[in-house]
């Protein structure tokens, strides 16, 4: 089928365009239901691609080697499981690395539930990082910094303090908090207009995409942003 097949390729150009991320997400759920409303956007997402041929990621040979995570999550975003959307963004220095948009896997109860998995998430992703970086010969001493735009999502993160509200997912605030202690994570609030991974888990109006994405660091080879 030709819709297979072309969101086959765009699969294969989010290696190096986090833009694609979200959309190519959604397009993908719909293989083996397609639609015409699905096949015309397959057509504008191309569409979108022929206007910035050639973009892609640039690595900053002068940027500092510090993580930074950055997560988001759209709760109870799939009309039919009420599975929660989880997007995740990492940077080292200012070059992009890693980026992931997927459902989870249990349904969250909450807005903050559904915030604290997906820091969960970009915990995990920068845990790995670090151990790779290392396994390179870079140490990364500092605690990794990480982002969310959820205040409660992020006291929970530093309130040890389990109770009915929390019990559900205990295990990610053990996780969390564990490497919170360790001082190999600190979580900062971040403002959701500067909340880079919210390009992951939402569709966009066109100045808040056009923004966030000037954020992803990707630009024109030789003309990095």
């Amino acid at each position: 089928m030709k819709y297979r097949r072309l969101v086959g390729r765009l699969i294969y150009l989010t290696i190096t365009r986090p833009d694609l991320v979200y959309v190519v997400h959604i397009l993908s759920q719909f293989v083996h239901a397609l639609r015409k409303d699905h096949w015309d956007a397959v057509l504008r997402a191309i569409q979108y691609i022929k206007g910035s041929p050639g973009k892609g990621i640039v690595i900053e040979r002068n940027s500092d080697l510090l993580l930074r995570g950055y997560s988001d999550s759209d709760h109870a975003r799939c009309p039919l499981t009420r599975r929660s959307l989880t997007g995740y963004f990492v940077k080292l220095g200012n070059s992009p690395i890693s980026w992931k948009a997927r459902k989870q896997t249990t349904v969250a109860k909450s807005s903050a539930e559904a915030e604290y998995r997906a820091l969960g998430a970009v915990t995990s992703e920068v845990i790995w990082i670090k151990s790779f970086l290392k396994s390179l010969g870079i140490d990364h001493s500092t605690p990794i910094e990480l982002f969310c735009d959820n205040t409660s999502a992020l006291h929970i993160a530093k309130n040890p303090v389990f109770h009915d509200r929390t019990k559900h997912i205990e295990v990610d605030c053990h996780f969390i908090r564990h490497h919170i202690v360790n001082k190999t994570i600190s979580t900062s609030y971040i403002p959701s207009k500067d909340q880079v991974a919210d390009i992951f888990t939402k569709a966009l109006g066109g100045e808040a995409f056009r923004f966030l994405r000037s954020k992803l660091g990707i630009s024109l080879p030789n003309a990095p942003t």
